[in-house]
C-alpha cells in the first residue's frame, strides 16, 4: 500500500470493558482487591520457601518460580486497566502495546513450560521415589527453567518479528483493556490471513498442546499409582488436583482466545481477566491452603518476624534501662 494514503498510528485507544461508571466502580474495587491479594499472595510464597530451609527442595523451588512469574502476569495489563476506568480516553502508544505483548507472551509462555516442569516433577516424585533428589536435582532444575525462559522468550520474538513493522491506518479503536496479537493486527492495512494463521499456529497450538500433554502426564501418573503402588492412588490424586486445578484456570481462557482467535470475540476480554488477575490469585490459594508444609513454613516465618520485631523493640534506645 502507498504510504501517502495512509497515515501512520502512534497510539491505539482501548475501549475497555464497559462505559458504565458504576461499573467501572464496581471493577475497580474488584480489580484492586485481586491484584492487591495476588500480589501478597505470590511474594509471600517466595519469601516464604526463601526463608525456610525446610522448603529448599525441587518441588518448592519451581513453586516460588511460580509464583515470581504470577506477579508478572498480573502486573503486565492489570495497573493500566485499573488506571484507566477513571479516564475518559483510554489509549496506549504503538510502543507500548509492542511491550505489554512482548512481556505477556514471554511470561505465558515461561508459564506454560514451568508447569510441564512442575508435572515432571510430580511424576519424579510419585513413580520414581528412590532417584527423585537424583534426578530432579539443583543443577536440573537450574537447567529445566532456564529452558522455561528461553522457549517462553522465542514463542514472544517469533510472532513480534512479523507484527512490529505492521502498517495501520483507518480505525485505531481497540475493543479491549490490553494489547494482544488478535486484536492488534486486525488493526493493520494489509493482509492479515498468514498473521493470523501464525498466532493460530504459534499461541493456539501450542496452548492447547501443552494443555493435553500436561492432562495425559496426570493421567500416566495415576495410571502408574494404582498399577504399581497399592493404596496411593488418593494420595497421588490429592497431590496432582492442585496442579489440575491451576491448569484449567490457566489454559481454558488461553484456548478459547488463540485457538479461535479471528475474528475476535467480545468474551475474549473478559476471559482474560481470568489469566491477569483471577489465576495468579488462584495459585496462591491452591498452593497454600491445601498444603500442610507451606502453611507450617509460614507459621514459622510469622513467628520469627514477631521474635525480632520484639527483640528490636527491647534494644531499641528509648527502652534501655
Amino acid at each position: 500500500m502507498d504510504g501517502r494514503n495512509h497515515s501512520v498510528l502512534s497510539e491505539f485507544l482501548l475501549l475497555g470493558l464497559t462505559s458504565s461508571w458504576r461499573i467501572q466502580i464496581l471493577l475497580f474495587l474488584f480489580f484492586t482487591i485481586f491484584y492487591v491479594a495476588s500480589m501478597l499472595g505470590n511474594l509471600l510464597i517466595v519469601l516464604t520457601i526463601i526463608a525456610d530451609h525446610h522448603l529448599h527442595t525441587p518441588m518448592y523451588f519451581l513453586l516460588a518460580n511460580l509464583s515470581f512469574i504470577d506477579t508478572g502476569v498480573s502486573s503486565i495489563a492489570t495497573p493500566k486497566m485499573m488506571y484507566d476506568l477513571f479516564r475518559k480516553y483510554k489509549v496506549i502508544s504503538l510502543k507500548g502495546c509492542i511491550t505489554q505483548m512482548f512481556f505477556i507472551h514471554t511470561i505465558g509462555g515461561t508459564e506454560m513450560v514451568l508447569l510441564i516442569v512442575m508435572a515432571y516433577d510430580r511424576y519424579t516424585a510419585i513413580c520414581k521415589p528412590l532417584h527423585y533428589l537424583t534426578i530432579m536435582s539443583p543443577k536440573m532444575c537450574i537447567c529445566l527453567l532456564a529452558v522455561a525462559w528461553t522457549i517462553g522468550l522465542i514463542h514472544s520474538v517469533i510472532q513480534l518479528a512479523f507484527v512490529v513493522n505492521l502498517p495501520f491506518c483507518g480505525s485505531n479503536k481497540m475493543d479491549s483493556f490490553y494489547c494482544d496479537f488478535p486484536r492488534f493486527i486486525k488493526l493493520a492495512c494489509v493482509d492479515t490471513y498468514g498473521l493470523e494463521f501464525l498466532v493460530t499456529t504459534n499461541s493456539g497450538l501450542i496452548s492447547l498442546g501443552t494443555f493435553f500433554i500436561l492432562i495425559l502426564s496426570y493421567v500416566f501418573i495415576l495410571f502408574t499409582v494404582q498399577k504399581h503402588f497399592s493404596g496411593g492412588f488418593a494420595k497421588a490424586l490429592s497431590t496432582l488436583s492442585a496442579h489440575i486445578t491451576v491448569v484449567l484456570f490457566f489454559f481454558g481462557p488461553c484456548i478459547i482466545v488463540y485457538v479461535w482467535p479471528f475474528p475476535t470475540l467480545p468474551i475474549d476480554k473478559f476471559l482474560a481477566i481470568f489469566d491477569a488477575i483471577i489465576t495468579p490469585f488462584m495459585n496462591p490459594v491452591i498452593y497454600t491452603f491445601r498444603n500442610k508444609e507451606m502453611k507450617a513454613a509460614m507459621r514459622r516465618l510469622f513467628l520469627r518476624s514477631l521474635c525480632f520485631r520484639k527483640k528490636h523493640f527491647m534494644h531499641s534506645p528509648g527502652n534501655s534501662d
